[in-house]
């Protein structure tokens, strides 16, 4: 929310000074050297007004007007307590990540426990300016709460530094958290089409094209495509209807296949490595026995979700340090 604006411009100057604070392994308690509390933009209105509210009881010396302002300060500090008690015991434990794709969104999840007896409310991560939906627990119990961060690019995506806030129960103070685990999403290259024109580099030429899985096992008819064999190419289906159709070909289930780094006609590593993905996806799906060759190593043929795992991890991390 824009009234939180005020206390964030300090939040800066905090996490330098808290720099030093090594990633948790898998869970951190919230105990009181760890929150931090400002007012809103809404709480200094807050204390603008009380203020003037003073000085205009100290002018016209009227006891019902020091009775409402000091009402009304005692209310703001009791907002200061109950705002920083509402994160104060919290534990925050950090659950596996799923693996994603490049270009989509990984979803960091984490359990927040309340060992209090007391419900916490209107609780929130932030990493930058996102930030997820408020999320409540309910007295001992737990609850799950979610970090999106996009996926540009293969390899480890590390969330690093994020916060956890609440501005409950009156919006005049937020306080948070910095917290940071040793954790790392995979993410997998984003797939290409094997039968699609690879995307070409910046400043390079066109690569050319790579082709499906291809077989024995005949498997229909599909329409034409730019890059698809002429002897694939159904010509009496052209002079039947006039439109291009193509053979398509698959493995048969008893076979083996390779999926080889060194087979695929584009020559950059990040294509190369999107189509390899896109294989092993269509390999998996078809329930095909395929082994995966890259530079350096290799994955004898077989088949299965945790094959299926190893080869898109192995794509993942490939010329990159563990």
């Amino acid at each position: 929310m824009k009234w939180h604006s005020s206390a964030q411009m300090l939040e800066p100057a905090i996490r330098w000074l808290t720099r030093r604070e090594h990633p948790a392994g898998r869970e951190v308690t919230l105990h009181r050297r760890r929150i931090y509390i400002l007012p809103t933009r809404a709480g200094y209105v807050y204390g603008m007004m009380l203020v003037i509210m003073l000085l205009g009881a100290v002018n016209y010396t009227n006891s019902m007007a020091f009775l409402l302002t000091f009402l009304l300060v005692g209310l703001g500090a009791n907002g200061i307590w109950h705002t920083h008690r509402n994160l104060l015991g919290l534990r925050v434990i950090r659950l596996p990540a799923k693996p994603v794709f490049a270009g989509e969104s990984a979803h960091c999840l984490y359990r927040i426990e309340n060992p209090g007896h007391v419900p916490r409310r209107a609780l929130m991560l932030h990493r930058g300016p996102s930030g997820g939906e408020p999320v409540a627990v309910e007295a001992r119990s737990g609850t799950i709460a979610r970090l999106s961060l996009p996926a540009e690019r293969r390899g480890h995506l590390r969330p690093g530094r994020f916060s956890i806030s609440t501005v409950y129960p009156l919006g005049l103070f937020r306080a948070w958290s910095w917290i940071e685990f040793d954790e790392a999403v995979t993410v997998y290259p984003r797939p290409v089409p094997a039968n699609a024109t690879p995307p070409r580099p910046s400043g390079d030429k066109d690569t050319g094209v790579t082709r499906p899985l291809e077989g024995d096992e005949f498997a229909g008819l599909r329409e034409y495509q730019r890059g698809d064999s002429p002897r694939q190419v159904d010509w009496k289906a052209l002079a039947r209807t006039g439109d291009l159709y193509t053979r398509n070909f698959e493995v048969q289930r008893g076979g083996n296949i390779w999926l080889d780094w060194d087979a695929l006609p584009a020559t950059d590593t990040e294509t190369r490595l999107s189509m390899l993905c896109y294989q092993v996806l269509k390999a998996h799906e078809r329930g095909l026995c395929y082994g995966l060759r890259l530079p350096g190593i290799a994955f004898e043929p077989d088949r299965g979700a945790e094959h299926r795992s190893r080869c898109l991890t192995a794509l993942a991390h490939f010329g990159h340090p563990a």
